[in-house]
């Protein structure tokens, strides 16, 4: 009996007129209304994160179905034709075909290598000779 007197003792005791075990439900129960709140605002930014994703899919779907048509348009053989005309070149003659002893005439010429010319060093320059001194003259007779 001492099992449940013990147990009957947790649910009886109170804090200012208040039983212990309702105040431990309302902090459990304000817990889990918290956690709630708190998953649901995350899984709403996760939708619209979602949302902001499928709509960049479609957009670039959209993008993909473009630059495919316009790719499209460009390669036409006709377009290709009436512009290569327009540029002056025609396909290539069957007849001018390479053979293997055509084949070094073929072959690119080397590139000279660069010539570097390198500058020739001055002299050294000879020590400056003094003048002798001239006998000097006072201001005076200068002027």
């Amino acid at each position: 009996m001492s099992a449940t007197h013990a147990v009957r003792r947790v649910f009886d005791w109170k804090v200012r007129g208040v039983r212990w075990i309702e105040i431990i439900g309302l902090v459990l129960v304000a817990a889990m209304i918290f956690s709630v709140y708190l998953a649901k605002a995350a899984a709403a930014n996760e939708s619209a994160e979602i949302a902001s994703l499928e709509r960049q899919i479609r957009q670039n779907g959209q993008r993909v179905r473009l630059l495919r048509a316009e790719v499209a348009r460009l390669e036409q053989p006709g377009r290709l034709e009436a512009l290569s005309r327009i540029a002056g070149l025609a396909p290539v003659d069957v007849h001018r075909q390479a053979t293997v002893t055509s084949l070094p005439e073929l072959a690119p010429l080397p590139e000279p290598q660069p010539v570097v010319i390198v500058a020739p060093t001055p002299p050294a320059a000879p020590a400056p000779v003094e003048a002798p001194a001239a006998a000097s003259v006072p201001a005076e007779a200068a002027q």
